[in-house]
């Protein structure tokens, strides 16, 4: 069972598995090294991830394995359709397609969970939470599951402070391997793509302020500066504000920075982090855009209800004319801009952040029966193993400790 928007897309899928994939030599190494044993013969698995190139290579590697698939998009707007027909030819439970309604998109998630899948592998959380509180899944036998992204993990670590927990889940995110990587360099990288081609105008000596200074933020704030940015920070956490000001940014509160600011990213996973009032004092021309996961960053209802007119100047782009006369242009109606606007992450990076959601799926299907109802870090075994792939991948080499110096440093004297 499966429900996408056009099949015949499925051979441009398929050349865009193919070109992630060969970019992707950690994930691919261990697929095909687990190949022939099976570890996943008769275990269902349920995905709620963005339906992307990088993605198909995760799904089809679990295919591989000997698993059930059954997946749907993390996200209404982000579903590449070439992606969701190649997966549906693999034989991939799909219900995904670009441009969802919020109740289409729930409607999918559902289909995932009318699988009964006994593992997880979420992006946000919707999946999780839809486990847990959902009516007709409360008979669910799920054996663990994993999350992907640090708005996730905060959602479900909501649910296990509530007690209401119902399986151990293993907070991807918080990997070394992930968030260092896929947050920083993934997501400052897919910004700079989505935001160019939906506005395609200079970066340089423009003033852009990012909303956050947490990893995605750092990611984002570094990379606009490389393309010649004036890069202004705006924080709640005093030691993010100090780091992002040791790092040469101007840090300043949004009242003050909304005044002056050219081009705006928010990066925190955080609600209602550029409202009205902002909006209001903004420059005539002024571009917002959110990379968080979900579209509640920015008062993307303000601007595309409240407004005197909207109108599509480009694709991705609405330019609102607000009733002061202003002009206000938002990217991909509020929504995960480098992911609706453009790819998402290079395939180099993704291949770190489903080596450690493979590795983790593998860990909860050995060790579930032990495992305790909680949030949980990823195996530091792990994180480590994965780091070491990665600079193979790369064919960087590393020294080692001697004896000398493992004695040396578990000494006292």
């Amino acid at each position: 069972m499966s429900k996408i928007k056009n099949k015949k897309l499925a051979k441009q899928g398929k050349l865009s598995y193919e070109w992630a994939r060969s970019h992707m030599q950690i994930l691919d190494n261990t697929l095909n090294r687990l190949k022939k044993s099976k570890p996943l013969k008769g275990v269902t698995i349920g995905f709620c991830l963005h339906i992307t190139k990088e993605t198909s290579v995760l799904l089809i590697g679990a295919k591989e394995l000997g698993a059930t698939v059954a997946a749907c998009g993390g996200n209404p707007l982000t579903t590449q359709d070439d992606i969701a027909a190649f997966l549906v030819s693999q034989g991939i439970h799909m219900y995904a397609w670009a441009g969802q309604t919020v109740k289409e998109y729930d409607w999918c998630i559902q289909q995932v969970l009318n699988h009964k899948p006994q593992i997880l592998t979420d992006d946000g959380s919707d999946l999780n939470i839809k486990a847990h509180f959902g009516k007709q899944n409360q008979s669910l036998k799920i054996l663990g599951a994993t999350e992907e992204t640090t708005a996730g993990v905060n959602r479900i670590k909501a649910v296990e402070k509530q007690g209401k927990l119902r399986y151990p889940v293993i907070a991807v995110n918080d990997a070394d391997t992930k968030h260092m990587f896929d947050n920083r360099y993934g997501t400052g990288q897919s910004t700079i793509d989505g935001y160019l081609r939906a506005m395609n105008l200079m970066f340089a000596a423009k003033r852009v302020v990012v909303v956050g200074y947490g990893w995605v933020g750092k990611g984002v704030s570094s990379r606009f500066h490389g393309m010649g940015s004036k890069i202004i920070v705006t924080e709640v956490d005093p030691v993010k504000a100090l780091e992002a000001h040791m790092d040469g940014f101007d840090v300043m509160p949004m009242a003050q920075a909304g005044k002056i600011g050219d081009i705006f990213i928010t990066c925190t996973g955080m609600t209602s982090v550029i409202r009205k009032e902002h909006l209001l004092k903004m420059k005539d021309g002024a571009i917002v855009g959110n990379v968080g996961h979900f579209d509640v960053e920015v008062d993307a209802n303000f601007l595309l209800k409240k407004s005197k007119s909207v109108r599509e100047v480009r694709p991705n782009l609405d330019e609102c004319t607000l009733k002061n006369g202003k002009k206000i242009y938002l990217i991909g109606k509020g929504r995960i801009a480098n992911l609706v606007a453009a790819e998402g992450h290079p395939a180099e990076v993704m291949a770190q952040s489903f080596s450690n959601q493979l590795g983790a799926i593998l860990y909860i299907l050995k060790n579930h029966k032990k495992m305790k109802n909680k949030v949980i870090p990823v195996p530091k075994e792990i994180d480590v193993q994965i780091a070491f792939d990665a600079l193979k991948a790369m064919n960087v080499k590393i020294d080692k400790l001697s004896k000398e110096q493992v004695k040396y440093m578990n000494s006292w004297d």
